[in-house]
């Protein structure tokens, strides 16, 4: 059988998720009945990560494997068809070697979160940004970040119902910036804990309203306490942007 990998991009508003949920419609089953529809055969797409309620996508990868060969365009087109209820979109297909999975061959998984941070709500950014009215330090945030990067025990930024067998992961890259009322934190790394970034966000929205310095951030890693975490930021703000292979 033929495997395709398909780069994929959703708004994460209406979905519980990527990952198939008995409580509502997940992207993964937007997809899979996308593929139904289109082939007549059900078929299971392996995801690069799991993504939650409310998270959106630009450069999601799935793989899938189907009963006859399609000229990716056309496979993209097609699926794209019957998708077009949804705020779901194949942005590529390619046919991928037996052996490639989006999970297990990942080498490096890009995430960008978002902030607003102005005193005015969001209109045109509603549910793509987190809005913070209270002045947050960029460059102080910017900072503190550093001393997250590389190998650590991430315990205290680790969902309590996280499924991983170890906290540890390696931090590759945590920046952030500022451009005009937009801040964007990006993180980059192998694989992620479940709600790391967004509870990495939360504590440095901390550092950059002035509520911790960048020692009682390390200090709040050191700890390996999930109590020592700051409020986990909303999922609303979170892309994954790109997997890396």
């Amino acid at each position: 059988m033929p495997r395709y990998k398909l780069t994929i991009e959703y708004d994460g508003r209406p979905f519980v998720g990527w990952q198939r949920q008995a409580n509502g419609l997940s992207v993964q089953e937007a997809v899979e009945t996308a593929i139904l529809r289109l082939t007549g055969s059900a078929a299971s797409i392996q995801a690069a990560g799991r993504t939650d309620a409310g998270v959106h996508a630009r450069g999601q990868v799935a793989h899938v494997d189907l009963a006859r060969d399609w000229r990716p365009d056309k496979l993209r087109d097609a699926l794209n068809a019957h998708l077009r209820l949804f705020p779901v979109a194949i942005v590529q297909a390619e046919q991928a070697n037996e052996r490639f999975e989006a999970r297990f061959s990942a080498r490096q998984r890009h995430y960008l979160y978002r902030i607003l941070n102005r005193r005015a709500p969001p209109v045109h950014e509603r549910g793509f940004v987190w809005h913070v009215a209270r002045k947050l330090d960029a460059s102080a945030m910017h900072a503190a970040a550093q001393g997250l990067i590389g190998k650590h025990d991430f315990t205290t930024f680790r969902a309590a119902e996280c499924q991983a067998n170890s906290p540890v992961r390696t931090l590759d890259v945590l920046d952030v910036s500022r451009d005009g009322e937009m801040i964007e934190i990006r993180a980059s790394a192998l694989s992620f804990l479940h709600h790391q970034v967004r509870s990495i966000v939360g504590s440095l929205e901390h550092v950059g309203s002035g509520k911790w310095s960048a020692a009682e951030l390390r200090a709040a890693l050191d700890a390996r306490d999930r109590a020592r975490c700051g409020a986990v930021a909303p999922a609303a703000g979170l892309f994954l942007m790109r997997v890396d292979y």
